[in-house]
């Protein structure tokens, strides 16, 4: 399913839902994540862990993992969309935005900006009250980032790895 086409440094690119022949491309693009190599594997033959995970978030209407792809279909970035109801700030919904990523030679030609909108879009959609994200406190140019499109450094974010 296509959502949307974006046009960006000559080229044209087009956001869609992820499709399981995805994942070899989707796992590459996270474990090129340099703050993420350690824990990823882009091998094909350890895509275990990753399918079950795909399966689950495909299966979940809350969940919609969305992919980037160039006009001859190679998948170029990704983001996970995740639709929260919650009884805080009057029952409001909110949409979190997890893994945005761009493949690293196509940055700063705005696709992670486009990406974004599009995800604001969606979130007015699904009748979202808040768009939230994490980002990791290493990523000071990913701040920067989300600042310039709206976003606000409101929260302190805290995690427990089990």
């Amino acid at each position: 399913m296509q959502f949307a086409t974006l046009e960006a440094g000559g080229s044209t690119f087009t956001l869609r839902r992820a499709q399981r022949g995805d994942l070899a491309a989707l796992v590459a693009i996270i474990a090129a994540d340099s703050l993420r190599a350690a824990e990823e594997t882009a091998s094909a033959d350890e895509l275990g862990p990753y399918e079950r995970a795909f399966d689950a978030i495909d299966g979940d209407s809350a969940q919609l993992l969305v992919v980037l792809e160039t006009a001859d279909a190679r998948v170029v970035g990704t983001m996970q969309l995740t639709v929260i109801p919650g009884l805080a700030r009057r029952g409001a919904t909110r949409m979190q935005i997890e893994a945005v990523r761009v493949a690293e030679e196509l940055r700063g030609l705005g696709l992670g900006s486009a990406m974004i909108e599009w995800a604001v879009g969606h979130a007015r959609e699904h009748g979202a009250a808040l768009v939230q994200l994490t980002s990791d406190a290493r990523r000071a140019d990913a701040h920067r980032f989300y600042e310039r499109l709206g976003f606000e450094a409101s929260h302190v974010g805290f995690k427990l790895f089990l």
